[in-house]
């Protein structure tokens, strides 16, 4: 089984939309996706605002998605191909407390792809990619954390502002400096560039 993880820096980076991309774009993957989200204080960690998906014990949950209108991060999945969708909901900093239910989902997939940082705490997957966005000036503190496990970088490029390290001032991307980076100016946010590097490490790594 191939575990792929999608992070990036911010919310509204593009991260669903690579998940999404990938999923329609290797569809014989038969992927079993997972979006994991992080909410505190009734704040949630997806889009900075007040929010429901606070979960009834305050701890975790996990959902699965049937709809598939597209209206939700989860159903664009679905819609993209995916077999099965989860939305996994935690407490800041209780992401340990859904893991082994998150395991057992694990173990029934055929392919896996998430959009998260923080599970990497907790997996090591055959592929992590993050996403970074130079005119979003905010750096998820998981983001930075993990940047040097990312196998690939997808840089959007506005064209106007290629100054990564004055938006960035406290990260250095030294730390991906080695790592195939491939620029994006969406839509689309998955290229054929990225397919084939993704596809490529599949196939090259025993499972």
């Amino acid at each position: 089984m191939a575990i792929v993880v999608i992070g990036g820096h911010s919310r509204s980076v593009g991260k669903t939309s690579v998940v999404a991309g990938l999923i329609a774009a290797l569809p014989e993957r038969r992927w079993t996706a997972f979006k994991i989200t992080q909410y505190g204080h009734g704040i949630c960690s997806a889009n900075g605002a007040p929010c429901d998906c606070a979960c009834a014990d305050h701890s975790w949950a996990i959902s699965e998605e049937k709809d598939r209108s597209g209206e939700s991060d989860t159903s664009r999945f679905l819609v993209a191909g995916a077999v099965r969708a989860w939305w996994v909901r935690t407490e800041q900093g209780r992401l340990a407390d859904a893991m082994p239910k998150v395991r057992q989902l694990l173990d029934q997939a055929d392919n896996v792809i998430m959009e998260s940082n923080s599970v990497l705490m907790f997996l090591q997957p055959t592929l992590y990619v993050t996403v970074l966005d130079p005119e979003t000036a905010d750096f998820k503190s998981s983001a930075q954390e993990f940047l040097d496990r990312a196998s690939a970088v997808i840089l959007h490029d506005s064209g106007e502002n290629n100054g990564h390290e004055s938006v960035w001032k406290r990260v250095s991307l030294e730390l991906v400096a080695n790592k195939p980076i491939f620029r994006i100016q969406p839509p689309p946010y998955v290229t054929p560039d990225i397919v084939e590097f993704v596809r490529a490490k599949l196939l090259s790594t025993n499972f």
